[in-house]
């Protein structure tokens, strides 16, 4: 259904574009058109989350607080068998349907980016739902809550857990994605104003910078009464502004996706050890 909906108004997208063009100054009136189509979209963002909360947290915890996986140990089937089994189809079907709605969501979006949510393709959800970001997020997530229902053995205990831990992968994702690569930078003379940036580009930060290199925050001499003395005071020789450039996304998405997958890889090979390791 989200692939059907992505395509069947990708064509719309695609006629705004050909008769207005990808410009962020028509970014308004695509917004009229076309918002609603977007916010119903940006749930996706909520998707990886809830695949840990309702099918990872419970996948093992049901059978274990139920007493039916004790019917494991008296079965010729070996734990390692069963294991990747019960681990790997559900995390294959995880892989399959995130990666067509990425890919169906990626199209609808993409000659469209300088218009959709005004240009913000980082701060926004457009990052975590295009490329191959959401397929590990959800791989993970989803990892996660098997490995805590397996762990607690209770499902509801279990998915409050794995509620927990989605939070907690959310704040440190945010603070990591402007951290995948380096920003690019501009520099200007103090006495001026800061230097303009690539229309499509993220203003990520601005820094007054002296003559013997240290970096100053940008409203240092705002509240001064004299800013030119104030500047002149404390050595401030240069605006420096930060910014991330569109073409910057592939890479950070994938450096991004390459630290998710390591993590996933790590979770399901605890799962298969305790498995074997420990009483069912």
């Amino acid at each position: 259904m989200v692939c059907a909906y992505c395509l069947y108004h990708r064509a719309g997208v695609l006629d705004f574009v050909a008769k207005y063009g990808n410009d962020s100054r028509y970014a308004e009136k695509f917004d009229e058109a076309y918002k609603p189509v977007f916010d119903n979209l940006y749930t996706l963002s909520l998707l990886p989350p809830l695949l840990g909360l309702f099918l990872g947290a419970p996948l093992i915890a049901g059978e274990q607080e139920h007493g039916t996986v004790r019917l494991i140990t008296t079965q010729s089937v070996a734990r390692t068998r069963w294991i990747s089994a019960t681990v790997l189809l559900p995390l294959l079907v995880v892989l399959v349907c995130t990666t067509l709605m990425s890919l169906a969501f990626t199209a609808l979006w993409s000659p469209a980016d300088r218009l959709v949510n005004y240009g913000d393709w980082l701060g926004g959800t457009i990052f975590d739902i295009t490329g191959p970001v959401p397929v590990a997020m959800a791989l993970l997530l989803t990892s996660c809550g098997i490995a805590v229902g397996l762990l607690i053995r209770r499902v509801v205990p279990a998915m409050v857990v794995s509620l927990v831990i989605s939070v907690g992968t959310s704040v440190t994702w945010g603070w990591l994605r402007v951290r995948l690569t380096s920003p690019r930078t501009r520099t200007g003379p103090a006495s001026g104003d800061f230097p303009a940036i690539p229309d499509s580009a993220i203003n990520h930060d601005q820094w007054l910078g002296t003559s013997d290199g240290r970096l100053l925050g940008y409203g240092t001499c705002v509240d001064a009464k004299n800013e030119a003395a104030c500047l002149a005071d404390k050595d401030i020789v240069h605006k420096i502004i930060e910014f991330f450039t569109r073409d910057q996304m592939p890479v950070m998405q994938w450096r991004g996706t390459a630290v998710l997958l390591m993590l996933t890889v790590l979770v399901v090979a605890f799962i298969v050890q305790w498995t074997r390791r420990r009483p069912l």
